[in-house]
């Protein structure tokens, strides 16, 4: 999409004037500080939990331009945290609903939107022509590969990230000497697996905070006022209101990216393979099987050692994913599955599908029970 570069105005029209009345009494902004704010632009890299509120305040802030980039459509679960889209917009793209929520918000923010998810091939093109790059995504292959586009294109990067009560925000690679997402996780997640929001839930406020934060330092860093979170990461606790504020060091290693195509395995890997499709059984057809058929069949629960002591399916293997691909396990899987057919389960049924996905990269066929214990525990009391 082609992005208009008209961003020199050196005035407020009369609808501006009385939309950012209260910046304009502010010694921080003023006049000037409104027009910086105008003639900025911010690409918000997903319009999910984050983005809503991110891209609700950029508008309301009065940033000039603001792109957009997401491709999924919105879910009537979204609308718990994803204020920015609306009941009637369920099944519309993000982008679009996003943009026409932003439009009718405040007509006079140029937005630009991209339908397509991120990858080695796209970001650069994607986040070149705007000031500041704002990540909103929700998987760990995304968050790299942003974090070294930014480290490539030397733009400065506001990161956020949340689960449940819990949320994380940061300044990344604002000047030579800033530490960026390499110097805060060195290594790739993958070997140690970190469940989604969409598997043990999050906070709507949660995401709204964090999104509030990360527009704050994009407001700071374009006025250049104030203290900005760069070499430091805010963590939150939100249930027991709690407030830490940690130091990143910043490592010349981290630095020394390149080139994106030499990392895109390393992005794929990441992103836990979502482009694989795997096999699955709903919780009922798995119950069903499990009664007539129970020594034809394997069922590797992946859920951690805590969990499953608390509660597990009678015969059922407990291997934690974070385990699953020790050689010793992968034998054992093989051995133990002669005859059978291998069944992942966890709580809630996405670290199942992972499962599902790291046993096929070994040539393991397997199905992943859909909805998890939780749903089979409601079938067996039902």
């Amino acid at each position: 999409m082609t992005i208009s570069t008209d961003l020199n105005s050196d005035f407020l029209s009369l609808d501006e004037e009385e939309r950012y009345k209260k910046h304009l009494t502010l010694k921080e902004i003023g006049f000037k500080g409104q027009l910086k704010l105008k003639n900025s632009s911010v690409v918000c890299i997903g319009a999910g939990g984050l983005g809503s509120s991110v891209l609700l305040y950029l508008a309301a802030a009065g940033i000039g331009r603001i792109g957009i980039v997401d491709n999924d459509q919105v879910e009537k679960s979204n609308l718990q945290r994803q204020i920015i889209h609306e009941t009637n917009t369920v099944g519309n793209l993000k982008i679009n609903s996003a943009r026409e929520r932003i439009k009718r918000f405040n007509p006079n923010i140029e937005v630009i939107t991209f339908n397509e998810r991120i990858n080695s091939e796209n970001v650069i093109e994607i986040i070149k022509d705007f000031d500041i790059i704002c990540d909103c995504s929700d998987n760990f292959g995304t968050r790299y590969l942003i974090n070294d586009a930014c480290l490539i294109l030397n733009k400065a990067l506001v990161f956020g990230s949340v689960q449940g009560f819990e949320g994380q925000i940061s300044v990344f690679n604002l000047n030579k000497k800033s530490p960026n997402l390499r110097d805060l996780l060195p290594e790739s997640p993958v070997k140690n697996y970190i469940p989604s929001c969409e598997e043990f839930g999050v906070v709507g406020v949660s995401t709204g905070l964090i999104g509030i934060l990360q527009v704050n330092e994009i407001i700071k860093i374009i006025l250049k006022k104030g203290e900005i979170l760069d070499g430091k990461i805010m963590i939150f606790d939100l249930l027991n209101m709690n407030i830490k504020t940690l130091n990143l060091e910043s490592d010349k290693l981290n630095k020394n990216i390149k080139n994106l195509s030499e990392f895109k395995d390393f992005y794929k890997e990441i992103e836990c393979q979502d482009h694989i499709k795997i096999k699955k059984i709903n919780a009922k057809e798995f119950n069903t099987l499990y009664k007539s058929k129970l020594n034809k069949i394997l069922i590797i629960d992946v859920r951690e050692n805590e969990e499953f002591n608390k509660f597990s399916i009678k015969s059922s293997i407990s291997i934690p994913i974070n385990n699953l691909e020790h050689k010793s396990n992968i034998e054992f899987i093989k051995q133990e599955s002669l005859g059978k057919e291998i069944f992942t389960l966890c709580q809630l049924g996405k670290r199942s599908e992972k499962a599902s996905k790291i046993l096929m990269k070994f040539e393991i066929p397997s199905k992943s029970i859909e909805g998890g214990i939780k749903k089979i525990n409601q079938i067996l009391l039902s």
